[in-house]
């Protein structure tokens, strides 16, 4: 991903998608534990609420009124418009997690710019957490006294004293990558399956130094970049490619991503 922002490039654009969290957040909290909640198999066997589509729903509106010449990739309702400027949403990632009434949820909103993702909004609602960032601009989070604190990853530079977070063991089984994540296990500090978009933000908060998955579209992780990216922070697939288009991700504090690769891959992988 080739960066060429100016610092104020993608000032209004992180504006705009800070207002959509908003929108977003009210949407999904009047929905949330809610017994009448309707709930829906989709094709692919994973579930949708009546949350996940009226939030991405009202995502699109202010769009629609905002950004008509932009276009719009939604988990719920696809894609529309332009793909040289386009938002990635995700209205509810962790729909499993809001179904149970367990607040591990986010809403997802990022800008893509010619297949660079160049502003990303993380909001967790039911936890009052929200995380931003945009090229140029860094990463931030909210915080109890109501400042904005500014982002920025680890400087841990070791193996043996990092901290990670693989998601689940089945993912990893079910790409074929289970001997990686014992070795991976094995060689770091700690190892927790925090799952979500929860880890990533760990990560951009300097409370761990790795988080990898698989089994992710553009609108699972795509928000999550410039928020890493702006903390100091590399994101990059699981092979170490700057793409967010090939159902994987693997982000780091930056020090020990080459490191987590050859770790993952044996030596010859760089």
């Amino acid at each position: 991903m080739t960066l060429h922002a100016s610092p104020a490039e993608f000032e209004d654009d992180l504006a705009l998608a800070l207002r959509l969290a908003d929108a977003a957040d009210e949407v999904s909290m009047e929905h949330f534990d809610d017994p009448a909640l309707g709930v829906l198999l989709k094709a692919d066997a994973t579930h949708v609420t009546d949350a996940d589509l009226a939030t991405e729903r009202a995502i699109r509106d202010i769009l629609t009124a905002q950004r008509p010449n932009d276009g719009v990739f939604g988990e719920e309702y696809g894609t529309s418009g332009s793909t040289s400027r386009q938002w990635v949403i995700d209205p509810i990632d962790g729909t499993a997690n809001y179904m149970k009434g367990i607040p591990m949820w986010a809403t997802l909103i990022a800008l893509i710019v010619e297949g660079v993702p160049e502003v990303g909004v993380v909001s967790q609602p039911a936890l009052g957490r929200r995380w931003w960032g945009a090229t140029g601009q860094g990463a931030w989070t909210n915080s109890p006294d109501g400042d904005p604190r500014r982002l920025q990853v680890s400087k841990v530079d070791a193996l043996e004293e990092s901290s990670v977070s693989f998601q689940s063991i089945a993912q990893w089984d079910e790409a074929g990558h289970l001997d990686a994540l014992v070795r991976l296990s094995r060689a770091v500090w700690r190892d927790r399956g925090y799952g979500d978009a929860w880890p990533y933000m760990l990560l951009a908060e300097g409370r761990l130094e790795m988080v990898a998955e698989f089994d992710v579209k553009e609108y699972d992780i795509a928000a999550h970049v410039p928020i890493v990216r702006e903390a100091g922070g590399r994101f990059t697939d699981f092979t170490g490619r700057d793409a967010v288009d090939t159902r994987s991700s693997l982000a780091s504090n930056g020090l020990l991503h080459d490191a987590y690769l050859r770790l993952l891959h044996g030596p010859d992988a760089l």
